[in-house]
């Protein structure tokens, strides 16, 4: 095995230290100019990331721009949110007409805004990945999609509907169809990604999360009945409570779900990834994504004590961390001919990741 094999197809070369002077000028010019900088911000960030990730035998290069984010943005504001301002207004003004032609018609809009708003939210993620994809190059190539998202959006609305409408029971259903009708979607240079991945193997770990609440009031029911027959205080009237036992009784409890539904959401998170990365191809490439429930548990509670006792200040560096971990625990197997690769006939989009960023649903 040569000494390529033993690397590895990815790695990651950055330093905290040296990201650091760029997290904390971000931080200062962003502050100055009242979150205008937050765009260029992200750019810089990302040029740093992506150059400092090798895939294969070279690095990768980021090309978006802060203008490109910030158009996106502003479009997105200007061609959707505007217009549903004013509906809003209207929706208001027909509900206080008090008639009941009135009200049923200020419900109805109010229905069709929620869900144009559940099925944007599938277009921003789609056109996020198109976008990202399209502004990642590696030799000189980069990635996109045609699509422009509006089925995905679609699909995004029914199958999250469906998922969670089951009683929550096709949630994990929604969550892998979905991840492979966006993939399969996508392309790098001349070759197709594929997604074939299952939710099969999630449902053990997304019944124990989903069961938690009926565990939860279980637990409420016995500390109740304990309270009774262990928590009697003989210095008041025979068969009252002590109440410091019982708040303290509660507070266990309380403690004691929130960290176990943690760790099972993480456990239901990182079996996820391993399933959607796992069954992902690029022409005769095949992914692996290493991370166990563990690695996951590592990252949050670095990060939250990176934020914790910084006051906040550290949480800079969150994007930086989330990179290095996600690329420290990516596999590549198989082969990859150059002189095949050639590059994308893909539109690239104009503008950046607006919806995604209007939405408020995060991005590094």
């Amino acid at each position: 095995m040569d000494e390529q094999a033993e690397r590895g197809a990815f790695e990651f070369y950055g330093s905290w230290r040296e990201y650091a002077p760029i997290a904390f000028t971000n931080l200062l010019l962003t502050i100055v100019t009242l979150g205008l900088y937050s765009f260029w911000g992200r750019t810089r960030t990302r040029r740093y990331l992506w150059s400092q990730t090798r895939f294969i035998d070279d690095r990768l290069e980021w090309t978006g721009s802060g203008r490109e984010l910030l158009f996106g943005y502003m479009l997105a504001m200007a061609l959707v949110f505007v217009p549903i301002a004013f509906v809003n207004l209207a929706i208001g003004l027909l509900a206080m007409r008090g008639t009941a032609a009135g009200a049923a018609t200020a419900a109805l809009l109010f229905l069709l805004v929620y869900l144009f708003i559940f099925a944007l939210g599938g277009v921003a993620i789609f056109r996020a990945l198109r976008y990202r994809l399209s502004r990642t190059y590696w030799h000189g190539i980069r990635g996109g999609s045609d699509a422009q998202g509006f089925r995905y959006g679609l699909s995004y609305l029914w199958r999250t509907m469906l998922g969670s409408a089951a009683f929550g029971l096709l949630v994990p259903w929604a969550l892998v169809t979905l991840w492979n009708e966006r993939w399969n979607a996508m392309s790098f240079g001349p070759y197709a990604f594929r997604s074939g991945a299952s939710s099969d193997g999630l449902m053990r770990r997304y019944l124990l999360f989903y069961l938690m609440p009926v565990l939860l009031g279980i637990g409420m029911v016995a500390l109740l009945v304990a309270t009774m027959v262990m928590g009697v205080d003989p210095r008041i009237a025979p068969g009252h409570v002590a109440p410091l036992f019982l708040i303290a009784g509660v507070a266990i409890l309380y403690l004691m779900f929130v960290v176990l539904f943690g760790l099972i959401a993480l456990s239901f998170y990182a079996a996820y990834f391993r399933q959607g990365i796992g069954n992902l191809t690029l022409g005769h490439l095949e992914f692996e994504f290493t991370a166990r429930t563990m690695d996951w548990l590592k990252l949050a509670l670095g990060t939250i004590a990176l934020v914790v006792c910084t006051l906040g200040i550290g949480s800079i560096f969150i994007g930086y961390r989330n990179w290095a971990f996600f690329v420290r625990h990516l596999r590549a197997y198989g082969t990859l001919e150059l002189d095949r690769f050639t590059q994308s006939t893909t539109r690239a989009p104009g503008q950046g990741e607006g919806l995604f960023d209007s939405l408020d649903m995060g991005a590094f």
